[in-house]
């Protein structure tokens, strides 16, 4: 009942809740953003959702504009030039993934779930197994299991591995686990930086 139903109730409820509560410190958030550096206040990007479908994902910028075309691509690692003073801020606090809420109510994602990939990385979607793909059985998530074992520094095919366990074992109280691991993992901020390779073929 919980994964067919309520849990979808339950993620546009917080997602809402997010938007109001949080409206002012969001629309502060863009407005610094816009001072301190040229470009849009949101990041979008293409990823891999339910059912192998394509949706974008919305972030705050937090990198120059155009920065995913130079340098390392969209990943950054410690001391990244293209990130932005506010930049820094926002992605050590993961402020910059507040605006997911949007992509919660619109049915893209979840606030648990499997972190929806690149089209391009690890791999496109037509490369994963059958037994990976079973990890777009769900809504991706804002946070997952994971990213409490480990976020940015698991390799992926036993972060996938991490995610098809999750989507057998969904529940109400493993969600609740993952929440409060995430904020602890947040405010900590453990494991949020790329230190290398994180695909082995």
């Amino acid at each position: 009942m919980y994964k067919n139903g309520f849990k979808r109730v339950i993620d546009c409820i917080v997602s809402f809740l997010v938007l109001v509560i949080g409206a002012i410190p969001m629309l502060l958030v863009a407005l610094l953003i816009k001072i301190d550096s040229p470009g849009p206040i949101l990041f979008k990007q293409e990823r891999i959702g339910k059912d192998g479908k394509v949706f974008k994902i919305l972030k705050f910028r937090s990198m120059c504009q155009g920065a995913e075309h130079t340098g390392s691509g969209v990943y950054s690692g410690k001391g990244d030039s293209r990130v932005t003073r506010i930049g820094r801020i926002i992605r050590a606090t993961s402020i910059d993934e507040l605006p997911q809420a949007i992509n919660i109510l619109r049915g893209d994602m979840a606030l648990i779930g499997p972190r929806p990939p690149l089209t391009y990385h690890p791999w496109p979607y037509e490369e994963y197994t059958d037994e990976q793909k079973r990890m777009f059985h769900v809504r991706p998530g804002i946070t997952g299991w994971a990213q409490v074992h480990g976020r940015k520094d698991v390799e992926w095919h036993k972060r996938i591995q991490l995610n098809v366990w999750y989507v057998d074992h969904v529940s109400f109280l493993l969600d609740v686990k993952i929440f409060f691991m995430t904020i602890f993992k947040v405010l900590s901020n453990a494991d949020n930086e790329n230190v290398g390779e994180t695909v082995k073929r």
